[in-house]
């Protein structure tokens, strides 16, 4: 079994169909080529243009089946826009769905203002929430549908500075679970993945220097490259 891009011939993602948010960078990035890479197809958002006409030219090249479109996903309207898109671009049916898009915020538990709160909770749960509901009927009509929410560790244990970030991956965390027992009846498995930290772009944004991102990895001893 020969798979695109020389993916593992084990596996097979071949006549599936998914939908990765925040695909454009970081581990959004390495899902859509993973997926496609075995044969997958892809549709993904970002908020930028520019990154995403590039992201899909390279893709391109690679001969991967991945589009997009553009969608701010902390905009209600926008999500409703994007999930009709994607639901007639795979004939009203999605394989998978993985909830990737986020953002962080580096603060002192005093510091964190209402805005900040609408920010991460509307971008990490609220927006990943809400495209579950709208993506629901299509995974169920997939006839074998599959979540998977990108959560953190941050999620389940207390790290300095990142109180309202793990309040909004607790949050995921515990929907994944009552989302599996509710639609298990429907054939949908969800799933979360919690990664520890991540030299992605976002982390690099939001680190000071490469001296703070190393402290902070070293702390907890864990860092993922």
């Amino acid at each position: 079994m020969e798979q695109i891009g020389g993916g593992d011939a084990r596996w097979s993602l071949k006549g599936m169909s998914a939908l990765v948010t925040g695909g454009t960078r970081g581990i959004g990035h390495a899902v859509v080529e993973e997926f496609a890479r075995f044969g997958a197809v892809v549709y993904t958002c970002s908020r930028n243009r520019k990154e995403l006409d590039e992201c899909l030219e390279e893709w391109k090249h690679k001969g991967f089946r991945v589009a997009g479109s553009v969608c701010d996903l902390s905009v209600q309207a926008q999500r409703d826009k994007l999930m009709e898109i994607v639901s007639i671009y795979f004939d009203g049916k999605i394989n998978i769905l993985v909830n990737n898009a986020g953002t962080s915020l580096f603060k002192e538990a005093t510091e964190f203002t209402a805005e900040d709160y609408s920010l991460l909770m509307g971008t990490n749960f609220e927006a990943s929430y809400h495209l579950c509901q709208l993506a629901h009927p299509f995974l169920r009509a997939s006839g074998s549908g599959s979540i998977v929410f990108i959560s953190s560790v941050a999620g389940s244990m207390a790290i300095p500075s990142l109180s309202l970030y793990a309040a909004s991956k607790g949050a995921m965390n515990q929907v994944t679970k009552n989302l599996a027992c509710e639609w298990a009846k429907d054939n949908i498995r969800v799933n979360a993945v919690a990664p520890w930290i991540i030299k992605t772009s976002l982390i690099e944004a939001l680190t000071v220097n490469e001296y703070t991102l190393c402290t902070l990895a070293s702390h907890f001893a864990v860092f993922c490259l």
